[in-house]
């Protein structure tokens, strides 16, 4: 059959080739391209092995994106798919039709499937074909591994059947086999079974890391060479990383731990929350970053003034996009630090989150001027500060010059509420009534946010139950 068989034709030839029990990588070579994907879904949902095993040693397409296909806890297809690749693995020559090179598990395959699947049923073009397939030709052993994606998260105490199975198959091929992980997400799991798992794993191809789970800074430091090996991480998410650089040994760990994050040459996200260890030290984390950030998010952690004029002194915030502050408590501050952070940052800020910060009028009022100077601003949060009236006001005219600022997200005014901390329906009607008024007087169609602290729906200081305030413009009916 040529690739421009009717597309009903197809689907009868596929059906035909399900039902033979015979069907081998012989049968496989003269089927076109396009009856690949779909006759391989069924095989796989229909648990059958031996024509799972055929396909992938004639797969003609680099890339197998399987991980959509899987559905725990089965893993037969999967456990044939492997066997397959043994086969594959140990071959000399393979099958002119085979060009598979790479086993994706990640969630990233559902376009490939569902392009496939329409090009089963509405006719395949050459250049789709062309897209994904090679040319057809004899083919030798590869000299290159099989590279194997997966997107790891290591959330419980031991490894699931799936991992622990997949896991012992790529450590017994490790000369053949390439474990290439992008993501690696670490949410609960002993230190032991993750240095196991990431022996097993290219260390160089991880982008983005996340560790969720709460460590002490000697946990931190054991897992700090595996990270000095990510030498194309971007994103690096730590939380709830306890100590004191303060004392002998712990400072030891911090030293141990940014000697690793100096190697870090492509890292453009930061993003540090409820860590203890870093009050006091955050000029050593800085200082061992390579390149300027895109992205820092420092949350919930105790900051000393020391700390946040070096954060204002570092070359690295120079390009800063995003700056994440929140939770951060500033109130005893000097109210010039903030100017001389937003001023480093004026040119390129995008994002800027300052929630529940312990800020006050004088230092609002402080940094007003280097406020209306970040041109490139988009969105900004100042929820869960206590501000009187006046300067919200202030604010509101000195962010309604930002020409690109969409996204504004406010208190309301600390004379709203009563002695108790609660802010009548009434009161709530009347400040919103007054804060549009405003809006009005200034004459620019903007929409802001009014959080109220604590939210009288969920008891939280910052949550997404807020009531936007409106303004379209001037009307100019009759």
């Amino acid at each position: 059959m040529s690739a421009r068989t009717p597309p009903r034709l197809l689907d009868l030839a596929g059906r035909h080739l399900l039902r033979a029990d015979d069907l081998d990588s012989s049968t496989l070579e003269s089927l076109p391209t396009e009856l690949f994907p779909p006759l391989f879904l069924e095989a796989f949902d229909g648990y059958r092995t031996e024509t799972l095993k055929a396909m992938v040693q004639t797969w003609p397409f680099v890339r197998l994106p399987l991980r959509a296909l899987i559905e725990l806890p089965h893993v037969g297809p999967l456990q044939a798919v492997l066997e397959a690749l043994d086969v594959l693995l140990a071959q000399k020559t393979r099958s002119r039709r085979c060009k598979l090179r790479v086993l994706d598990l990640r969630n990233t395959g559902q376009n490939f499937w569902s392009m496939w699947l329409g090009a089963s049923s509405d006719g395949c073009s050459s250049s789709r074909e062309a897209a994904v397939a090679e040319p057809r030709s004899t083919t030798k052993r590869p000299s290159t591994p099989l590279k194997v994606f997966i997107d790891l998260c290591l959330k419980k105490r031991s490894l699931d059947n799936f991992l622990t199975y997949f896991l012992r198959w790529v450590e017994q091929r490790r000369s053949s086999v390439h474990l290439c992980c992008k993501k690696l997400k670490i949410v609960s799991m002993p230190m032991d079974s993750i240095v196991k798992v990431l022996s097993m794993v290219q260390l160089d191809c991880i982008q983005e890391v996340q560790v969720s789970c709460t460590w002490n800074l000697s946990t931190l430091a054991t897992f700090a060479p595996f990270l000095g090996e990510m030498s194309n991480l971007q994103r690096l998410r730590l939380s709830h990383v306890h100590g004191s650089a303060f004392k002998k040994q712990e400072h030891d760990h911090v030293v141990q731990i940014t000697s690793q994050l100096r190697r870090l040459g492509h890292l453009r996200d930061l993003h540090l929350e409820s860590s203890s260890f870093l009050g006091g030290c955050l000029d050593q984390m800085l200082r061992c970053l390579k390149s300027p950030l895109d992205s820092l998010s420092i949350t919930k952690c105790w900051l000393t003034e020391s700390d946040l004029t070096h954060l204002s002194q570092s070359p690295d915030i120079s390009q800063l996009k995003s700056l994440d502050l929140s939770g951060v408590t500033m109130t005893d501050f000097r109210p010039e630090l903030l100017p001389v952070l937003l001023e480093r940052v004026a040119a390129t800020l995008q994002e800027l989150d300052l929630d529940v910060c312990g800020i006050t009028d004088c230092q609002l009022e402080a940094f007003l001027p280097a406020l209306s100077r970040c041109s490139q601003l988009r969105f900004f949060s100042l929820c869960g500060n206590l501000l009187s009236t006046a300067v919200m006001e202030k604010l509101l005219r000195h962010t309604a010059a930002l020409p690109c600022l969409r996204q504004e997200r406010y208190p309301a005014p600390q004379e709203s509420y009563r002695p108790r901390g609660v802010l009548p329906e009434a009161r709530l009607a009347q400040l919103r009534a007054q804060l549009l008024e405003i809006l009005r007087d200034l004459g620019k169609p903007r929409i802001i946010w009014i959080g109220l602290c604590p939210c009288p729906r969920c008891g939280e200081d910052v949550c997404p139950h807020m009531e936007p305030i409106i303004y379209s413009g001037p009307c100019f009916c009759c």
